[in-house]
Formats: structure tokens, C-alpha cells, sequence
């Protein structure tokens, strides 16, 4: 690839061109693309029987792209988690390339999962590889090319930095972790400092960070990572950090119910978008033969659970 991206007008700030996405869709479901061998359908694996690396990435990419193909008519955007690609090694990051470009080209807002963190020139390299591409000679490269990606703030601000910078380079996303979704979650992020819980002080970071550069719609730049197993800290992040897009993962086969996450909506409707991986490509036996009938069913399941 030589030219830099997008779905969509690269013109457009991008929490402008997540709106419109949603709202061209009718709704605000995020599918996350989560390959693991022992999930796929068995047709794929028996048609990559090699018990190579290589093998199992060309059917992470073959099911990446099957799933593309039944989800992009219906939901607004999708998330593949970069660990799953990663663990292929070199063919499953290809692989992964290929899942984000099919992605694009179906119009479909992208957002690279990989919480990355770091400092300096490391984390500027990993920042222009998921967004604004690798500077060479004075150009710049596309990697992963995507939308937006996930990030990791324990480091502070001077870590964020350099992934604000290269999103807004190609008017890109940063989702910064801010209340997760896993069972060990509070151990750290419950802690009080200064009479508040730390999730809190990353919270309120978050929304001085995303008013930077706000949209015409109101939003920056800089969303926030909220999940749906926590209802009640939820609403609380709502009311901190208001002009905040917020990623919310948790919902489906994590437990988090669609009651769950309807605080992270602000009163107009608008504000947030509801991953569900697992629940959408998981769905299904491995034995099934109508397994994509399956994905279509599971995803249309969640937008109406999500709309009601």
C-alpha cells in the first residue's frame, strides 16, 4: 500500500465520521474480530490443515473477511484485536493488514485493539504504525491504517502524546482505557487519590485531552474505554467526562446486558458505541454448517437488543 487511507473523507474529524457512521447504520454496534482456531468454523480449518503458523493465519483471514462481508451491511464498525493476528507471528500480522484494508474499502470505521503504552520515539513508532504511517525519506508509509486504537495511559501524558499526535495527523481515534470490563479491574483502578478513585483522575485526563480538538459534533478526538460490567461506575464516567465518545466492551459474553450500558448514552442517544465480540463470532457450534447465518442472526440480535 502507498496512499493513506480512509473509510470515509479524511477531511472529516473523526469523531464526526463515527457519528455519521452510526447514524448511516442506525445504530451503534462495534463488532469485534477476536480469531482463535479453537472458535473457527470447522470448514475453515479443515480447508487450512497444515498445523503451521501460516496455516492458521490464512484462516484468521479468511474468517476476518467472511465476517466483513456479513457484518459491514449492518453495524457501523469493527474492532480486531491485533493479539490474536499477532500470535500467527509474521503471516498473522499480514493477515491482520489485509482484514483492515477489506475493512476500509467496505466503508466501515476501524479501530486497531492493542492498548498500546509507552514513552517517546517508541511510542511514536507504534502510534504512526496503527494511524498516520511509518515516516520514510519525508513520506509517510500506511501500516495498519486504521481509524482509531486502543491505548494505555498508566504511563501519563508525555506516553498518550505521541498517539494524539499521529491521530490527528490523518484525523484518527485514541480510545484511552479508562474503567475496563475484566473481574481484577479495581484492583488498581478503585484506588483512592485525593478523595477520588484513580479511574476518576484518568477519566477527567481523558476529557481535557478529547476538548483539544472537538468535532463539529460536539466530541474530540480522545475516547474512553468504559465497560459494560460496571454499570454504576459507568453512569458516574458519563456525568465526569459528557462530551466523551466511550468504547464500551463488557456487553453480551461478558455479562454486561443492554440496561447495563445505557448510561453510557447521553440523553440525546448519542455518545458511545457497544463492542461485542464473542457473542457475534462465537456464536455458533465450529461444527455448524450455517455458521454465517448464525453471525447475521447474532448481529441483527444485538442491535435490536441495543435499540430497545
Amino acid at each position: 500500500m502507498s496512499t493513506v487511507r480512509i473509510a470515509g473523507d479524511q477531511s472529516m474529524h473523526f469523531a464526526d465520521r463515527l457519528l455519521a457512521a452510526c447514524k448511516k447504520k442506525g445504530n451503534a454496534v462495534c463488532c469485534g474480530i477476536d480469531p482463535r482456531w479453537d472458535i473457527l468454523p470447522l470448514e475453515i480449518r479443515q480447508r487450512h490443515p497444515e498445523l503451521t503458523l501460516e496455516a492458521m493465519a490464512a484462516a484468521f483471514e479468511e474468517f476476518g473477511m467472511r465476517v466483513l462481508d456479513i457484518v459491514a451491511p449492518l453495524v457501523p464498525i469493527v474492532k480486531p484485536q491485533s493479539a490474536f493476528f499477532e500470535s500467527c507471528g509474521p503471516a498473522g500480522m499480514l493477515a491482520q493488514q489485509r482484514v483492515l484494508a477489506k475493512a476500509r474499502t467496505l466503508g466501515l470505521i476501524t479501530i486497531l485493539d492493542n492498548k498500546r503504552g509507552d514513552i517517546a520515539s517508541t511510542a511514536e513508532a507504534y502510534a504512526d504504525a496503527a494511524l498516520a504511517g511509518t515516516q520514510f525519506e519525508g513520506r509517510r508509509h500506511p501500516v495498519w491504517n486504521a481509524d482509531a486504537l486502543t491505548v494505555n495511559p498508566y504511563l501519563g501524558r508525555d506516553a498518550v502524546e505521541p498517539f494524539l499526535a499521529s491521530a490527528r495527523r490523518c484525523e484518527g481515534g485514541v480510545f484511552v482505557l479508562v474503567r475496563t470490563s475484566n473481574k481484577g479491574a479495581g484492583q488498581f483502578q478503585d484506588l483512592r487519590c485525593n478523595d477520588k478513585p484513580l479511574y476518576q483522575h484518568v477519566a477527567e485526563a481523558v476529557g481535557a485531552w478529547s476538548a483539544e480538538n472537538v468535532g463539529a459534533c460536539g466530541f474530540g478526538d480522545v475516547g474512553a474505554v468504559v465497560g459494560a460490567t460496571h454499570p454504576a461506575e459507568l453512569a458516574l464516567v458519563r456525568k465526569w467526562i459528557p462530551n466523551v465518545i466511550f468504547l464500551v466492551p463488557g456487553y453480551g459474553a461478558q455479562g454486561g446486558s443492554a440496561s447495563d450500558i445505557a448510561a453510557a448514552f447521553r440523553s440525546d442517544g448519542i455518545g458511545a458505541i457497544v463492542n461485542s465480540s464473542r457473542g457475534i463470532t462465537a456464536c455458533f457450534k465450529p461444527d455448524e454448517p450455517k455458521w454465517e447465518e448464525a453471525i447475521e442472526r447474532a448481529t441483527r440480535a444485538t442491535i435490536a437488543d441495543l435499540q430497545r
